[in-house]
């Protein structure tokens, strides 16, 4: 059995969908601290949904940890 279809967010489209800026994204992902980028070509790299999706809930559990 193949495993589920992941849609790809591209680069241009992740500030929008994750509420943060590109500067900010590569700062969090050379701290370890964010989804790595799928390189999908010489110039062109996207991240997996389900990868950012499961980041954002992270955060959402943390902020919900933390009371008032």
């Amino acid at each position: 059995m193949s495993p589920p279809l992941n849609r790809i967010i591209r680069q241009t489209d992740l500030p929008q969908f994750c509420g943060l800026k590109k500067t900010q994204i590569d700062h969090l992902i050379r701290e370890g601290r964010f989804p790595r980028p799928v390189k999908l070509s010489t110039r062109r790299k996207g991240w997996l949904e389900s990868e950012v999706a499961a980041w954002q809930a992270d955060r959402i559990a943390k902020r919900d940890s933390e009371g008032p």
